[in-house]
């Protein structure tokens, strides 16, 4: 099965952008500018833990 790329809602026009493919088992991960065309592939549990670690650098240090 040939995957569906969906590029990155924060990618302008003519950068260099994230693609994702979503599966029942796996999620797909690529990037435009990479000539070799290498894709990172990962189970959903294991991206939601690289999100959610993603989301918790962000917020600001609590006193």
């Amino acid at each position: 099965m040939t995957p569906y790329w969906q590029k990155s809602s924060y990618c302008s026009e003519g950068e260099a952008c994230v693609h994702i493919s979503t599966g029942p088992a796996t999620i797909q991960l690529t990037e435009s500018a990479d000539p070799t065309q290498a894709t990172l592939t990962t189970t959903p549990a294991s991206f939601r833990a690289l999100l959610h670690a993603l989301k918790l650098d962000k917020e600001p240090a609590r006193v």
